[in-house]
């Protein structure tokens, strides 16, 4: 099969297992690029004409299952008389292939594997899908811990002949209910039991029944009771053992209801919330109550009569008077033995009469509540549970006796137990794209929570985590938060100093940080002589995305009458001599001491001479507790900083 490409469109491309009906292949898809896994029927099986209907029917049926626990099915097709189910390729190993190399199970394994094949059972057992051949090597673990329900067509499509004409598939019979093994009525409850073997053996690490023969194994599923767990695993808990060994009852009524309630009570244990006890005896009345006519008198000597007519012919009629006053006399001492019987009971009622006693509330209190005050009155409770919006989970409902009515000891009361809002599971959005999130949301029953972004290598608009996973099962109506890619996260830079830098000086500050010069623009300045920058559009030190543009203006110097005279042709050379010595000196006031928006002006004072060089508003908040403020000029120069128009401090500077 290695090579063969079957439908035009599945390449084999190596074997990866096989078991009793059919032989497993890793194939690859042409049409959409991907590596599925395709189930063939064993030869020997393509010539029944019943199985195969069955296989066809049964295969498109479970095609129609979608749940994150059970392995979907793409296809069901034939070609060349291969009869094949092409289905989700998973990675990974089988339930089975772990228990052989880690032995025993810790309970926290057992509980969510458990959990996730029952989810996956009750998805299936809802649309009427019954699996009948649930084993640890029909579930796979994917490599992030998810097990996958798999071979729902084969294992429905298999009949009793098939399981006992093939080698492979006889391991089966380890993990089948009694009733499979006799050839009996299966339904939800046969999974259920296999599934208990399977917990069985992931809690111990062996199996419950074993023997040299199937047959062996089949007659002890039917007649046997297994070894309690704990027996081989002393840590198992007892609300675990209770699950395990009601789920391996004879009986059928014994076990679970259905998957439900199994999820509930594996969540219980889980959450180590107390599950109470678990009834796990069936009780059937070894002398049922029968209906037997009245025999009489007149009866009783017409048998006796033809009994002597038949066989004492010849005696004489006083032995027949005898026997006849004997009779009677009997049946008289029976009547006053019954008369007896009925005076002693009547006068004996008061002793064994029951206690009355007065029905407690149950309504409103919790199932534990409800439990410790029925024993207080020696009454008993049969809960059943249903979900409710409005009432919190393990708080009673109704019940089906009123408050205050007087019963006799020992009656039962029926209470309805909250399970709380109805669970629903969490679709899984990562990979998915935003505008589908609410969508898949709300056919679940779910809303959206929060929703942030965050830099991922995942494209823009993909949703790349959530909360609650997906899988994860809910109450409906709860908000799922998630995050959603806003594309690959931008290389920055920290924003140099260009202030007080010359044009050319700041043009190659900037393109050494990978920024982007933008405008330069030309402004008079008392500060600055032309040519310096004066301002840059980014402010020093900010964080920015490597190719942001950097827009410049620059001082065209001051705009009073004498500075914006041209020298003559021989210019004043002691006046181009004092310029070219010109150097540009910054002032740092600490604004620590003020908050807001405050006045900052500076002053050039030179003997009588005083001069205003600066005065700008600048915003604590924005621009930090300390200001820098560049200053060009040549020599010695004093300085008085004022803030708010109040003297901070005068400095002396070299220029």
């Amino acid at each position: 099969m290695i090579g063969k490409i079957l439908s035009n469109r599945y390449e084999i491309v190596e074997k990866i297992g096989g078991g009793g009906m059919a032989l497993v292949y890793k194939a690859k898809c042409r049409l959409l690029n991907r590596h599925v896994a395709i189930k063939i029927l064993r030869q020997e099986f393509v010539n029944d004409k019943d199985l195969l209907d069955k296989f066809r029917k049964e295969s498109q049926a479970a095609a129609s299952l979608s749940h994150p626990n059970i392995v979907n099915i793409y296809d069901v097709g034939e070609e060349d008389n291969i009869y094949y189910i092409v289905m989700e390729y998973v990675e990974g190993k089988t339930l089975k292939q772990l228990i052989r190399e880690k032995g025993k199970f810790s309970a926290d394994e057992t509980l969510e594997f458990a959990r996730q094949v029952a989810l996956a059972l009750k998805h299936a057992h809802s649309n009427h899908i019954v699996h009948r051949d649930i084993k640890p090597h029909n579930i796979l673990i994917t490599e992030d811990g998810r097990a996958k329900v798999t071979d729902f067509g084969i294992a429905l499509a298999a009949t009793s002949s098939t399981i006992i004409n093939t080698g492979s598939i006889i391991g089966s019979v380890h993990y089948f209910a009694p009733e499979q093994a006799r050839g009996g009525y299966t339904d939800e409850k046969s999974d259920l039991y296999s599934l208990g073997i399977v917990m069985y053996e992931m809690i111990t690490g062996r199996l419950p029944f074993d023997g040299d023969a199937p047959v062996t194994v089949a007659l002890k599923h039917i007649q046997e009771r297994p070894e309690p767990p704990s027996k081989y695993n002393p840590s198992i808990s007892k609300d675990l053992e209770a699950i395990i060994i009601k789920l391996i009852q004879k009986e059928q009524s014994a076990r679970y209801a259905n998957a439900e309630d199994l999820i509930e009570d594996l969540y219980k244990v889980k959450s180590n919330i107390g599950l109470g006890n678990i009834d796990n005896t069936l009780e059937i009345e070894d002398s049922p109550t029968q209906v037997i006519p009245s025999v009489t008198v007149d009866e009783i000597n017409e048998l006796i009569d033809s009994d002597d007519d038949s066989n004492v012919e010849n005696k004489p009629s006083k032995g027949n008077k005898k026997r006849k006053f004997l009779i009677g006399s009997a049946v008289a001492a029976a009547l006053i033995a019954a008369l007896l019987f009925t005076f002693a009971i009547l006068h004996l009622a008061n002793f064994f009469k029951v206690e009355d006693v007065e029905v407690p509330k149950f309504v409103g209190l919790s199932i534990q509540e409800a439990e410790e005050k029925a024993e207080e009155k020696g009454l008993r409770l049969n809960v059943s549970s249903v979900n409710d919006d409005t009432i919190p989970k393990d708080e009673i409902i109704k019940q089906d006796i009123a408050e205050g009515m007087v019963v006799r000891k020992n009656t039962v009361v029926k209470v309805t137990v909250s399970k709380g809002s109805k669970l629903v599971i969490v679709p899984h959005l990562i990979y998915e794209n935003v505008m589908d999130a609410i969508e898949l949301l709300s056919r679940n029953g779910l809303e959206p929570g929060t929703v942030d972004e965050d830099f991922s290598e995942l494209s823009v608009g993909t949703i790349i985590s959530q909360d609650p996973k997906g899988g994860d099962e809910v109450p409906q109506g709860t908000k799922v938060d998630y995050v959603v890619s806003k594309g690959l996260k931008p290389e920055t830079v920290s924003m140099p100093v260009l202030v007080g830098k010359t044009v050319e000086e700041a043009r190659d500050i900037i393109a050494r940080n990978k920024l982007e010069v933008g405008s330069t623009t030309e402004k008079y300045s008392d500060i600055y002589v032309r040519g310096y920058v004066i301002e840059q559009s980014i402010p020093e030190n900010k964080e920015v995305n490597i190719g942001s543009v950097v827009n410049l203006v620059v001082s065209k110097g001051s705009d009073s009458p004498e500075q914006m005279e041209e020298p003559d042709e021989n210019g004043d050379e002691d006046e181009q001599t004092g310029q070219s010595e010109m150097t540009t000196q910054s002032i740092i006031i600490d604004l620590s001491d003020y908050s807001g928006v405050v006045d900052i002006a500076i002053e050039q004072v030179d003997d009588d001479k005083t001069k205003r060089v600066y005065n700008k508003k600048h915003d604590i908040e924005e621009e930090g507790n300390d200001v820098k403020i560049y200053l060009t000029e040549s020599g010695r120069h004093g300085y008085k900083i004022y803030v708010n128009k109040k003297l901070l401090e005068t400095r002396v500077i070299d220029f």
